[in-house]
């Protein structure tokens, strides 16, 4: 008969849940909120715990497991923008972390309750390897990210921006490459109309800078096609453009949403 004690069982699954926030974290390029991954720690322990309760064994049912991982997804990464990316993250890490302690059990012939120190140091190799790899990503994704600097009527902004070989984006009236940055990183260059690139409409918005004296004539609308259709991009020509410190003067810059991503604002 195999003795369970809530006390381990809880502290190795507190332990190794924390663990999985911040491997998801990382691998997200996340701010590390370790107030949160701690909360989402503590309630898959006392989950852990109740699976074993008296009367309690359907809380065991795949289903319901994948509903209290999800709880554990929202209370680590709720307040992230991109949090189905996030809850997706933290089930294949989970899942990564599982499969080798299964394994190990299996090997060991443990089951169906393997011995929790053999169980703590997989999850500590596991970390170990997972945080490696994740290391490697990011390294590798710093590689092909930039700084660039925009000037426009006396005002600066200044954001990161992914090198992207495949972006083919160009101006069919000058052949000039075009440049995409997010509404936000665009902010700093309209001081007092600070939402004029939060519009969604490219054509609202180069309407809307038609109506400003300092704007008139400065933006215009740019066709872009991708594999998922054609849509309009509102784009102007900034006063300079220096991009991993070398000046640029062939570069557009157009508004779009979509050109912000893990550690970037901009795409070029």
């Amino acid at each position: 008969m195999n003795v369970i004690y809530a006390d381990v069982l809880f502290a190795l699954s507190v332990f190794t849940d924390y663990l999985l926030c911040l491997v998801t974290a990382r691998f997200c390029s996340l701010k590390l909120r370790r107030g949160r991954y701690l909360a989402a720690a503590v309630l898959g322990g006392v989950y852990a715990v109740a699976v074993f309760l008296p009367g309690l064994p359907w809380l065991a049912h795949p289903l319901v497991e994948l509903c209290a991982a999800g709880m554990m997804g929202l209370v680590a990464f709720g307040c992230e923008e991109r949090l189905f990316r996030c809850l997706v993250a933290f089930l294949a890490v989970s899942a990564s972390f599982g499969g080798a302690a299964w394994a190990v059990a299996l090997r060991g012939g443990s089951m169906p309750v393997p011995d929790l120190r053999l169980l703590a140091a997989v999850f500590l190799g596991s970390y170990a390897v997972l945080t490696l790899l994740s290391r490697t990503r990011q390294r590798r994704a710093r590689e092909h990210r930039v700084e660039a600097v925009l000037t426009f009527n006396g005002k600066e902004t200044a954001f990161t921006v992914l090198e992207d070989s495949g972006n083919c984006l160009s101006d069919p009236v000058t052949g000039n490459a075009v440049m995409l940055a997010s509404p936000a990183a665009l902010r700093p260059l309209f001081p007092g109309r600070e939402a004029l690139p939060e519009l969604s409409d490219a054509v609202e918005l180069v309407s809307q800078a038609g109506r400003l004296p300092e704007l008139r004539g400065r933006f215009r609308l740019l066709s872009c096609g991708s594999v998922a259709g054609s849509t309009l991009l509102a784009a102007f020509r900034p006063d300079t453009v220096r991009v991993d410190g070398k000046e640029r003067d062939d570069l557009l810059c157009a508004v779009s949403e979509a050109a912000k991503g893990d550690g970037f604002e901009g795409i070029v």
